[in-house]
């Protein structure tokens, strides 16, 4: 079992930095891929960032990449998502999750364990 909690959200200036935080709760969070999902009024979840268990490899959303980095520490049992050179369409409640198979990194139905979220809002 893999309880996370995400934290780091706010609102900040489009051209602005963020950087969230999963902090997740159990032995096994170091053998699973993590992935970051958003959410943002009226549309459907959708994939932003995900990483391998070791860190060894990282994916990312087209929408994101170049601006936005997955990172984790599994001796802190945290899970990272620098946001660089936010845009207002990056606005959404922003959750990562454990990616329980290790492949199709994009797709949710592979993912348990998910956080409660946090929001970032970005204005222009």
């Amino acid at each position: 079992q893999v309880q996370l909690i995400e934290s780091g959200g706010g609102l900040v200036q489009a051209g602005g930095s963020l950087r969230l935080s999963c902090a997740a709760s159990g032995r096994t969070f170091s053998t699973y891929g993590m992935g970051w999902f958003r959410q943002a009024p009226g549309k459907e979840r959708e994939f932003v960032a995900a990483i391998t268990w070791s860190g060894g490899n990282t994916y990312y959303a087209d929408s994101v990449k170049g601006r936005f980095t997955i990172s984790r520490d599994n001796a802190k049992n945290t899970v990272y998502l620098q946001m660089e050179s936010l845009k207002p369409e990056d606005t959404a409640v922003y959750y990562c999750a454990a990616n329980l198979y290790g492949r199709r990194w994009a797709d949710d139905v592979l993912y348990g364990y998910w956080g409660q979220g946090t929001q970032v809002t970005v204005s222009s």
